[in-house]
């Protein structure tokens, strides 16, 4: 019954791998599974060892790298205020350092001007340039480079 004992401890690798969130431990239940197989499948002790060593090695070296790099990228998609910058946008009523008003994705949006001495008129197109609280920071969209 060794495979039960290796199936135990990658049980308890990934319990621990839950609360630790590290990608280490769960990969260390993996490579356990996998020794779980291999006694199931009537190898020796040396073989699961050799099994757990590569499987906990491979895991270490080449999975945990990716996967710690693809979880430190932002996300593809925005979502919520944050889709919204990047959008061109009219405006509804003259924007200023301090007011104005922008129809935004069919919206309306509080804005403000990213430039303190800038007047956009009204009907004129913006960029939302950020989202500061529920107020759109624009820039005039036939100003930008």
């Amino acid at each position: 019954m060794p495979w039960f004992v290796w199936l135990l401890a990658a049980a308890a690798l990934g319990v621990a791998e839950y609360f630790t969130l590290t990608l280490v431990l769960g990969l260390l239940a993996g490579a356990a599974l996998l020794a779980a197989v291999v006694a199931g499948l009537g190898v020796g002790l040396l073989g699961q060892l050799v099994a757990l060593g590569v499987a906990a090695a491979a895991g270490l070296v080449i999975v945990r790298p990716v996967a710690l790099r693809h979880m430190a990228q932002a996300p593809l998609v925005r979502e919520g205020s944050d889709a919204l910058i990047g959008r061109r946008a009219e405006v509804k009523q003259e924007v200023t350092a301090t007011s104005g008003l922008i129809r935004v994705s069919g919206e309306d949006w509080s804005a403000r001007a990213i430039d303190e001495s800038q007047v956009i008129p009204v009907g004129a197109l913006v960029d939302v340039m950020e989202i500061d609280g529920a107020t759109a920071v624009v820039y005039p969209h036939d100003l930008l480079p």
